[in-house]
């Protein structure tokens, strides 16, 4: 078994991949998407999306961190995957699967899965581009308005060399709608010769054991479950238990991540933004993250929000 933890644009970002790799239980991180359009990115860029290739591609806890690519130009797409492993990235993956409507109106992600053509052509170009030993990897999502060539897309990727294929278990028309359609990845599975990722709804112990028996997928990769509950990767690998940590145990990890955030931008409303958003998604599993985001709700300053975090520590 494998847990890795999903791209998620405006979410999952460096600092976030740290805190969540410090807690425990997560195998692979991938970056957010690194757009590319019709030019050689420059160093910088990539050093800002995937700050962890400063440190030989991994996150302070030694979880491998693939660098994501999007777009739609399969020349380009292979010269930046081949930049992004000469910096040292362990992996490049590339995003078919993003449901974003002004992403796909720029021919990227989801859109890009009614030509499955194209998407032989972009893993292939950016396999030959990668050196071999760097894996080259896919994420998709069951079609763009339904998921009659699903099958045909996931067979193209993985003809096309693909390493691996990760599949979001919904449409983009779906977006994050439940249920996700786990029985679909099982029959992408069983369909291709590479080994599939599992991705979508899986927010507890439970939803962890029900993904892996219907999917028939060994790695399992989790996205807002995790953000929504940081121990969960933890607590699969462990065997349980079935709650999560106690908020005094998790109060910690929410005051690093604001400091993290305020040291990566010096402007107030950066980590307020970050700290409000990750406390909409905490309280799913603690009630006293709605209790704290009440307190820090109309706070812009970082002092006064990081005066309020170091009176809740001390409780």
């Amino acid at each position: 078994m494998k847990l890795v933890l999903a791209p998620m644009e405006g979410l999952v970002d460096d600092v976030m991949r740290d805190v969540l790799t410090r807690v425990g239980g997560i195998d692979l991180c991938v970056t957010e998407f690194v757009r590319v359009t019709s030019a050689l990115l420059p160093t910088r860029t990539f050093m800002r999306l995937a700050p962890e290739l400063a440190n030989g591609g991994k996150t302070r806890a030694g979880v491998p961190v693939r660098v994501q690519l999007l777009g739609s130009d399969a020349a380009c797409l292979a010269e930046n995957g081949a930049k992004a492993a000469s910096l040292g990235a362990p992996g490049i993956d590339l995003n078919f699967g993003c449901p974003a409507p002004t992403v796909n109106r720029h021919r990227g992600g989801a859109v890009l899965l009614n030509e499955p053509e194209l998407l032989g052509e972009i893993v292939s170009a950016v396999r030959r581009a990668v050196p071999a030993g760097i894996p080259v990897t896919a994420k998709m999502r069951l079609g763009y308005e339904d998921k009659s060539r699903a099958l045909e897309c996931a067979q193209a990727i993985a003809d096309a060399g693909a390493n691996e294929l990760a599949v979001h278990g919904r449409t983009k028309v779906e977006g994050y709608k439940p249920p996700a359609h786990w029985d679909w990845i099982a029959r992408i599975r069983e369909a291709v010769s590479i080994p599939v990722t599992a991705n979508g709804e899986v927010w507890t112990l439970a939803d962890y054991q029900a993904v892996r028996t219907e999917s028939g997928c060994e790695t399992v990769m989790i996205g807002r479950g995790l953000v929504a509950c940081p121990d969960l990767a933890a607590r699969i690998v462990a065997g349980g238990p079935a709650e999560p940590m106690s908020w005094a145990e998790m109060l910690p990890w929410v005051e690093d991540f604001f400091r993290q955030c305020w040291l990566k931008s010096n402007e107030n409303r950066y980590p307020a933004a970050r700290l409000k958003q990750w406390l909409g998604l905490l309280k799913r599993s603690w009630p006293e993250a709605a209790e704290l985001f009440e307190q820090v709700r109309r706070e812009q300053e970082a002092e006064k929000i990081q005066d309020i975090l170091i009176a809740q520590l001390g409780k």
